[in-house]
């Protein structure tokens, strides 16, 4: 770990993080709001495969009543581990509160996925009243001293217990889950963490839902075409169908993605337009009803108390103890020991936008707004590579079934089968069926990978099922995107950003629906956060390999497979405009560290101020290469998860990178290697120590040699 350390230190560089026509979900979104109780569908497993929900029969007012009896049952049972008269041992405590709270796990999973994939306004008021309940019940568990004495007394006796190494691997997890949430705690500490917990989780629901009515209501129109000069006529359509949905016909609506760069920006010639949905982008969520600017600074600040309590120096010091990096001095000198010289690399791609803009007849000083539109002109001029006609080359079901698919089958032996029969909650989804190469069904998937009204922005996975060996499941993974979908009767080509997306959060389901431990709390992408990404991030390079591109890169019209000549410039064009990719990146990390980085008696900060400072100290204050995020709508930060850990992406390149590497100087693309993998990393989730899993695999401990090639940056300084 240590090494890994020195090595991140002295180069780290960071990631840059089917339409069913025939079927129809039978969700129920706005039923009844009565209390459902009588035939409540969630209060008993689903009959379906591996317990698949039956979104033919859920509606909204089932979910209430499933949390209320969830919450009472899963206490009952708390009480009953509390109640009993034999001494603790792993079976009656640690296996029982594992398998406690069957029915809200399960009305959670469904009901939190929906919240950010199909959204309304029944579903976000709940969520709303659900977050303090939620938040006081799992106080109630783990600042449950009595419960606590019983975890704490099989956790010292262990190494004497003749556990296996996944018990022991559970034990220690749950011990270390009840001290950091403050079981140790004098009570009136506790009435403090419970107050500030139930704060925290209203203000991130707040925050969330914030974003998610910002991303309906925060967008661009257009009235005049001319002003959408630079654009496709496919793109332009796709504009045109956003307005007539939203009720604005004859106009043209520009969405605004989750990252303050907008992918349309390098392409529109107006260049007032361009300014128009940079500042869109930028400067969403610090005014009006869906303001998220004090509620950032009640988060940071709420977050330092809480740390303070449990005896951190800081809500960075706290989430970080859990991670590999372990402290924030660690990810602060990671981020210095590279600035300089991304600096370098911004100033030296800066000054080749600003000739280009002198060439083209500019008189204007470099914007932001202008950054994408003429890196692409250079990009154009280094590589003579037309975006458009690259897209060409990327339909989307060609990505999924000869890409994605074919890769997987390859790799690990695994098919996947659609299952039209499977109900789902919204006609975009598809269900597969996933096997393994014996015939072996190992999981249930769900592809959700198109943008609409209620989906929050961004790529993720989730599940509605996690594997269990102890429960006999496997697992319901679900992936979910936000790709424009082209008008009806056209095909959905897709940018090659988007594509490897594809793959990435591929690598995700996978981790989730492959793996083979026995206890639920240990599955899947059940791991650090400067861990998880690492699966998905090792995924991402086969998009590019040249068996794989070969079978799915075709013209979506000829069905020619990619000409060699474009595909490497496709290839070459990759380590293009990284300085600015990097630096964003690093900005919108240092950020996070930031405001997690304050101190429990720090006054509330003043939001625009406050990142302003933050970036001049690390001398990332640019004003053309604004951060990834900034923080009104930095979901990974603000929104939960991802809290002092953005810095995570990094850490996980250093191994997708060097496992990469390991798997192609092994043969690359086959079944032999991919085996080995897939028993060392994606089975075994969390059920040993994470870096003895890495070298398991790949024998040694990662260096950042691959990486720097992987980037094609020069970091030195």
């Amino acid at each position: 770990m240590k090494k890994l350390l020195a090595l991140a230190v002295s180069s780290a560089l960071l990631v840059t993080a089917c339409t069913g026509g025939d079927r129809t979900s039978g969700l129920q979104k706005g039923a009844a709001s009565a209390t459902v109780t009588e035939g409540n569908p969630l209060l008993v497993s689903s009959t379906l495969q591996y317990q698949s929900p039956d979104f033919n029969t859920i509606s909204d007012a089932h979910f209430a009543p499933a949390f209320e009896q969830g919450m009472a049952e899963q206490m009952t049972e708390v009480n009953a581990i509390i109640s009993q008269t034999d001494p603790a041992s792993f079976s009656n405590t640690i296996v029982a509160l594992e398998r406690s709270g069957e029915l809200l796990k399960r009305t959670q999973a469904i009901f939190f996925n929906l919240s950010g994939t199909d959204s309304n306004p029944e579903r976000r008021a709940l969520q709303s009243e659900l977050a303090p309940k939620l938040a006081g019940h799992y106080d109630n568990i783990y600042l449950n001293k009595a419960l606590y004495e019983r975890v704490a007394q099989v956790y010292g006796q262990r190494n004497a217990l003749n556990l296996s190494a996944e018990e022991k691997r559970l034990t220690e997890v749950y011990y270390k889950q009840f001290v950091r949430a403050g079981a140790k705690l004098t009570d009136a500490q506790q009435t403090e963490i419970r107050e500030i917990n139930a704060a925290l989780s209203s203000l991130t629901t707040q925050f969330s839902q914030h974003l998610l009515a910002l991303s309906k209501s925060n967008v661009v129109l257009v009235e005049d075409k001319a002003k959408l000069a630079g654009l496709t006529d496919a793109h332009i359509a796709q504009l045109a169908q956003a307005a007539e949905q939203a009720g604005h016909p004859g106009q043209y609506l520009i969405k605004i993605t989750n990252t303050t760069r907008q992918p349309i920006l390098a392409k529109l010639e107006d260049r007032q337009l361009r300014e128009q949905v940079w500042r869109a982008s930028a400067y969403r969520g610090l005014k009006g009803e869906n303001n998220n600017r004090e509620i950032v600074a009640q988060l940071a600040q709420l977050r330092a108390k809480k740390a303070a309590l449990l005896g951190y120096e800081s809500w960075a010091h706290y989430g970080l103890d859990e991670q590999m990096a372990k402290t924030p001095t660690a990810v602060y000198d990671m981020f210095a020991s590279m600035v300089p010289a991304l600096l370098k690399n911004v100033e030296a791609e800066a000054q080749a936008i600003k000739d280009k803009i002198r060439a083209t007849g500019g008189d204007f000083e470099l914007q932001a707004w202008d950054w994408l539109y003429y890196a692409d002109k250079v990009r154009q001029d280094k590589f003579d590579l037309d975006e458009s006609e690259v897209k060409a080359y990327f339909e989307f079901n060609r990505v999924l079934e000869d890409g994605l698919f074919f890769t997987m089958e390859r790799l690990y032996g695994v098919t996947f089968k659609p299952r039209n029969d499977i109900p789902v909650y919204h006609p975009d989804v598809k269900a597969y069926e996933v096997f393994d190469a014996d015939g072996t069904s190992l999981a249930l998937f769900m592809a959700d990978y198109f943008a609409r009204d209620g989906k929050r922005g961004g790529a993720w996975m989730s599940s509605f099922v996690q594997q269990s060996g102890l429960d006999k499941q496997r697992p319901v993974v679900i992936n979910v995107m936000n790709i424009e979908k082209a008008p009806e009767g056209q095909p959905t080509l897709l940018s090659y950003s988007e594509a490897t997306t594809m793959f990435h959060e591929l690598g995700h389901g996978l981790h989730g629906m492959l793996s083979q431990v026995t206890y639920r709390s240990l599955a899947g992408t059940s791991v650090s956060r400067d861990f998880v990404e690492f699966p998905s991030t090792f995924e991402e390079d086969w998009a590019i390999h040249p068996e794989v591109i070969q079978n799915y890169a075709k013209h979506y019209q000829t069905g020619e497979a990619i000409p060699q000549a474009l595909l490497s410039k496709v290839i070459a064009s990759r380590s293009f405009n990284m300085g600015f990719d990097t630096l964003e990146y690093v900005a919108a990390a240092l950020l996070d560290m930031e405001w997690h980085a304050l101190a429990a008696d720090a006054p509330l900060q003043d939001l625009v101020e406050f990142e302003q400072a933050a970036l001049s100290k690390h001398g990332v204050n640019i004003d053309y290469v604004p951060p990834r995020y900034k923080s009104a709508y930095f979901a990974h930060s603000m929104g939960g998860g991802y809290s002092a850990g953005y810095y995570a992406y990094m850490w996980s390149e250093i191994l997708a990178a060097d496992a990469f590497a390991y798997v192609q100087s092994q043969g690359g693309l086959n079944r032999k290697i991919g085996t080995h993998y897939r028993k060392n990393i994606l089975e075994v989730g969390n059920s040993r120590d994470l870096m003895e899993s890495y070298k398991a695999f790949r024998g040694a401990e990662p260096t950042t040699e691959a990486l720097l090639k992987r980037r094609g940056l020069n970091v030195a300084p």
